[in-house]
C-alpha cells in the first residue's frame, strides 16, 4: 500500500540520535507514585477541587490538568506560578534521592561507543531534571557521549511536546527527517511522531518490566518504526557492531 501523504518523508543516512533516559539508558527505579501523589496533594493545597486529579495519570497530565484547572476556577497568576515552583521543587527532591541507585542500562555503552565512532550527533531529551539528568550521565559514565541534553528544567517546552523534541533537534543541527527518536515509554513515541521523527521503541528493562504496559503491540499502534527487546537489540537494529574481542592466541 502506498505510504499515505501524512506520512513523514525519511532520508538516508541518518545523522542524529536522541535517546531518553531514564528506563532507556539507565536504571533508577524512581518512586512514580510518591511523585504522582505530591503533586495532586500540592495541586488541591493550591485551589484544585478533591477528586478532580488522579494518580493514575503520568505525572505530566497531572501537571497540565492541575494548570486547566487553576485557570478556570481564575486563580491567580501567582497561585499557578507557586504551584509550579512547589511542584518542581519536590519532584526535583524525589528524583535525586534515586540518584545513589541509578546504574547504566545493559548494552547501553557499546551502542553509545558504536554510534559514536561513527560519527553520529547523540542527545539525551527527558523529563527528568537538568540536575538528576546531568548526574546519572555522569554516575553511570555516559556524559561523554552527550554534548546535548534537553530537560524538564531547560527553558520552552517539556516532552512530551513535539516542541521540545524539534528545539533539541535544531541545537544538533540535525533535521528531523534524518533524525531517530529512542525511548521506553509510548509518552516517547507521542513525542516523536507528533514532531514527525521516526521512533524507534525499547522494551523495559527485566528490572522494570512487572506491571508495566509498555508492550510491543501498543508501540507499534503508537507509530514506532521498529520496537527492540534491550538495547543490543537496539545495536543490531541500528546498524552499529559492538566491537569483536581480539581472539587469544
Amino acid at each position: 500500500m502506498p505510504p499515505r501523504e501524512s506520512d513523514p518523508k525519511y532520508l538516508e543516512p541518518l545523522l542524529g540520535v536522541a535517546f531518553d533516559l531514564d528506563g532507556t539508558l539507565v536504571l533508577s527505579h524512581h518512586d512514580f507514585g510518591r511523585m504522582r501523589a505530591v503533586v495532586v496533594r500540592l495541586a488541591e493545597q493550591s485551589g484544585v477541587a478533591p477528586g478532580k486529579l488522579t494518580v493514575s495519570d503520568p505525572i505530566h497530565r497531572i501537571l497540565e490538568k492541575a494548570r486547566d484547572e487553576l485557570q478556570a476556577s481564575g486563580a491567580p497568576d501567582g497561585v499557578v506560578y507557586r504551584f509550579e515552583a512547589e511542584f518542581h521543587k519536590a519532584i526535583d527532591a524525589i528524583e535525586l534521592e534515586a540518584l545513589p541507585r541509578t546504574t547504566v542500562r545493559p548494552g547501553a555503552v557499546p551502542l553509545l561507543q558504536g554510534l559514536s565512532d561513527r560519527g553520529f550527533r547523540l542527545a539525551v531529551l527527558t523529563r527528568s531534571s537538568e540536575n538528576f539528568a546531568r548526574g546519572a550521565l555522569q554516575r553511570t559514565g555516559l556524559a561523554t557521549f552527550f554534548p546535548y541534553l534537553r530537560s524538564r528544567s531547560s527553558a520552552g517546552p517539556s516532552k512530551p511536546s513535539p516542541d521540545a523534541l524539534l528545539a533539541l533537534l535544531r541545537e544538533m543541527e540535525v533535521p528531523p527527517d534524518r533524525a531517530v527518536f529512542v525511548g521506553d515509554h509510548l509518552m516517547d513515541a507521542e513525542c516523536s511522531v507528533a514532531a514527525h521523527v521516526r521512533f524507534y521503541a525499547v522494551l523495559p528493562d527485566p528490572s522494570e518490566a512487572a506491571g508495566s504496559t509498555q508492550t510491543e503491540a501498543r508501540f507499534l499502534a503508537g507509530g514506532a518504526a521498529a520496537v527492540a527487546a534491550d538495547l543490543p537489540h537496539l545495536t543490531r537494529q541500528l546498524g552499529v557492531t559492538p566491537p569483536q574481542p581480539t581472539p587469544a592466541r
